[in-house]
């Protein structure tokens, strides 16, 4: 018999510090209104002495509570961020010793604001391919440390936080399609850890660990790209975009949900969003956004509802997952 994969649970977790607008004021030239009118942004929550994989330890450990499982039942972790403890050990190595998941493998992947998507589709194909029956995938940033908090045209649109799912075998079809995309020869117009050459053999190139972007071009690329990757993925499966019951869109600008929902001919009500309190989380903007929807009874995770999942950023990549949850 044939395996496929579902989400089982979800969970999110940020960190209880919340930096306002008006905080963002107090050290640089900005204001409330002019952050939130163009972003949609009006507070983040910021770490103060936690670090990425402490983050995703906490969702972890609310998803193996909430399914009501040992560590010890799960078969892999992956975490999708851009901003890890270190490159050595990786984010999920250190959430595995963290739970005490000592039998299974774990890996980060690295695909900015369309990890988690990224990660999603990698660990359903683990799941489908019978191999592995349970799996966690976790979203997590701490891009606080990544921010240049003198560059107000990136410092005011990112925070900190994770969310993850639970994903487990299932006898019945949860992952409908999806469509990923990578552009590498745009991916200059958003960047971020720039790393130098520094052996004594070599000729030292620049160092600059903080995200630069060029917020015109990432709009319009979101706008242009990504709603026709949408679009395109709902017309191969033959399914109307208001037939969808929510879009689950990576949060980086309210006023890119509102275009996208135009240009896709569906009612913005369709497209939840939280990056009024949260800014732009990059990997973890989806599963937590998926996690407070199923918090607030708007996603019921019982398969009955059609979700359309997709990331977009840095890469640049992007991508769309049609799901029922």
């Amino acid at each position: 018999m044939r395996t496929f994969a579902k989400i089982s649970q979800v969970a999110h977790y940020a960190p209880e510090q919340v930096i306002s607008n008006d905080d963002l004021a107090n050290i640089m030239d900005t204001n409330d209104e002019w952050i939130s009118s163009r972003t949609g942004i009006r507070s983040r929550h910021i770490v103060q002495d936690e670090q990425t994989s402490d983050l995703a330890t906490k969702v972890a450990d609310q998803l193996l509570t909430k399914a009501g499982i040992g560590a010890e039942e799960i078969d892999f972790i992956i975490v999708a961020t851009v901003t890890p403890d270190s490159a050595m050990p990786s984010t999920a190595a250190r959430v595995q010793a963290n739970i005490g998941a000592d039998q299974v493998f774990a890996y980060d992947l690295v695909a900015a604001c369309s990890g988690f998507v990224f990660a999603l589709s990698t660990a359903e194909k683990l799941i489908a391919s019978g191999v592995y029956q349970k799996g966690l995938v976790i979203g997590a940033e701490t891009l606080s440390k990544a921010v240049d908090w003198s560059d107000r045209s990136t410092a005011v649109l990112f925070g900190d936080g994770a969310g993850g799912v639970l994903l487990e075998s299932s006898d019945t079809p949860h992952f409908l399609a999806e469509k990923n995309r990578t552009d590498g020869k745009r991916g200059q117009g958003l960047t971020c850890g720039l790393t130098g050459l520094s052996s004594p053999f070599s000729t030292k190139g620049d160092n600059d660990p903080y995200i630069k972007m060029d917020g015109r071009a990432i709009f319009e690329f979101a706008i242009r790209d990504v709603t026709k990757t949408i679009a395109g993925l709902l017309d191969s499966q033959g399914v109307a975009a208001d037939s969808i019951d929510y879009f689950l869109l990576h949060q980086a600008n309210s006023r890119i949900l509102d275009k996208m929902a135009k240009k896709l001919g569906v009612e913005v009500d369709k497209f939840p969003a939280n990056m009024m309190t949260y800014g732009n989380t990059s990997a973890a903007s989806i599963p937590i956004l998926l996690s407070e929807c199923v918090e607030n009874g708007l996603i019921r995770l019982d398969g009955s509802q059609t979700v359309l999942m997709s990331g977009f950023g840095g890469g640049l990549t992007w991508g769309a997952m049609l799901l029922k949850l």
